[in-house]
């Protein structure tokens, strides 16, 4: 399924611009986290991709020269997604290959921030087809996250959707399915949590899609996720948000795929309407 920019790269389950847990060294510079995300959650709300990579450019080169290795990390995993979505492989996963050597440097050890570091890193290896290395990652992760994560946190489902993808990709499609299953089950429990519901129920569909099983059982299976997706994504309760607006364009791909076309624009168009909203905010208080 096609992806987009996801929220989960520039706002990770464990705050990625934190660093309140290292200790300052006499000669480093820090560079201003806080400033800086919020500008850059300001270039996303607009879609302005573009102007969102000078941005983090700009404080890498900053934190480079500062010494601030800490906040380095941080740079590194908010560019780390944002090269993914954007398709630029070789710096994806140079980025992905810093974070996890400044992991180590730091010595985060076996912590839920230096998992959440190899987990998003894993992710960026499986987008670019090194799913065998992905799986390792995540199988890393994961062993942190249920030893210190409460088993409803919302931080497990995240990763097991990304470890079932890098799965699917391996052909281990039963294995991929019940990671799905408990991501769902995790969800279930998260308040509102239907826009991340309905990628997993889209991309239950997508697995199912290439089962071999009986065509009229698995066309069925295949429309059930989808419809279960569209009534999460149509949920009134929902804020019309920047998350909403990029999962709307993110399943969009999908539901296009599965010949679900008219659905497939209308969520277009309500990204469309959001980013346009906040374009106009944005622009009337400057």
């Amino acid at each position: 399924m096609s992806d987009r920019l996801d929220p989960r790269d520039y706002t990770d389950p464990a705050c990625p611009f934190c660093t309140d847990a290292y200790t300052d060294a006499p000669t480093v510079r820090r560079v201003p986290m806080r400033r800086i995300v919020e500008k850059l959650d300001e270039y996303l709300a607009r879609d302005d991709y573009e102007a969102a990579g000078r941005h983090l450019a700009y404080w890498e080169a900053e934190a480079r020269e500062g010494g601030d290795r800490e906040g380095l990390l941080s740079l590194r995993r908010a560019q780390r997604g944002l090269l993914r979505k954007t398709g630029q492989a070789e710096a994806a996963t140079a980025a992905a290959d810093e974070s996890l050597e400044l992991i180590e440097e730091l010595g985060l050890g076996e912590t839920v921030s230096a998992a959440t570091v190899t987990l998003n890193a894993a992710t960026v290896f499986c987008a670019f087809g090194q799913a065998e290395r992905s799986v390792e990652l995540f199988e890393a992760a994961r062993r942190v996250y249920r030893k210190e994560l409460p088993p409803d946190d919302p931080r497990t489902a995240g990763l097991c959707n990304n470890m079932a993808l890098a799965l699917a990709d391996l052909g281990r499609a039963d294995e991929a399915l019940a990671l799905y299953d408990e991501a769902l089950d995790v969800l279930a429990s998260v308040p509102g949590s239907g826009p991340e519901q309905a990628i997993t129920h889209l991309n239950i569909a997508d697995l199912l899609s290439l089962s071999v099983g009986e065509a009229e059982e698995t066309e069925a299976a295949v429309e059930a996720r989808l419809d279960r997706a569209e009534r999460l994504l149509d949920d009134p309760a929902l804020p019309r948000d920047g998350n909403y607006a990029f999962v709307c364009e993110k399943c969009a791909f999908a539901f296009a795929y599965h010949g679900r076309f008219a659905y497939a624009e209308e969520l277009k168009q309500r990204a469309k309407e959001i980013y346009d909203e906040g374009t106009r905010a944005r622009t009337s208080v400057l």
